[in-house]
């Protein structure tokens, strides 16, 4: 078994929170309430924005939403408001803070997100928010091959489901990262 212990350096690391918007957070999710990860959330930012970390608050922009051809296509209503794509104030976003605007699944693809961290030297990205297997796990796939470390927060994510939950943090998240609770993440932060 790998070693737990787990130390973050506030200086290097980012706290990135994929789409703690009211259209998400508003949806049911498993197996962690959407309030329950919002608030975990807000602790984690709270916690490293004090020892001078870099947080980002990630959501996505459903009037602009990218369409790939694909099988199955995300199906939006028509006449999204644009309140649907803001960060609920629970998540407690503060000035400073880093807000990325993505068109599709992942933080990283289009987005300036990559040239953000590194202008700051983050080289640890603490990752949580919803939906696990969607916005989460395609921005940990696409930041691991850029070359970033992660920290995958488990009580700080929800999905649909408490199968698609399992499934990401027992077969992706730990072949590529750590997989850590709120409590942990918060207790590593120097």
């Amino acid at each position: 078994m790998a070693d737990k212990t787990l130390s973050l350096d506030a200086k290097k690391t980012a706290l990135v929170l994929i789409d703690l918007q009211y259209a998400i957070v508003g949806r049911d999710v498993q197996p962690h309430a959407a309030k329950d990860v919002v608030e975990r959330s807000r602790r984690m930012a709270e916690a490293l924005r004090s020892k001078g970390g870099t947080v980002v608050y990630v959501h996505v922009n459903l009037q602009d939403f990218m369409q790939p051809q694909a099988d199955e296509p995300t199906q939006l209503p028509k006449d999204i408001p644009a309140m649907a794509s803001e960060i609920v104030p629970e998540a407690g976003k503060q000035d400073g803070d880093l807000v990325i605007a993505k068109r599709h699944w992942g933080a990283f693809a289009q987005t300036n997100l990559e040239a953000e961290l590194r202008a700051r030297g983050v080289e640890t990205i603490v990752l949580a928010g919803i939906a696990t297997n969607i916005g989460v796990e395609s921005t940990f796939r696409q930041g691991t091959g850029l070359g970033f470390a992660f920290v995958v927060v488990e009580d700080a994510c929800a999905t649909f489901s408490a199968e698609m939950q399992d499934f990401a943090f027992k077969n992706i998240f730990p072949r590529a990262g750590l997989v850590r609770s709120t409590d942990e993440v918060i207790a590593a932060i120097v």
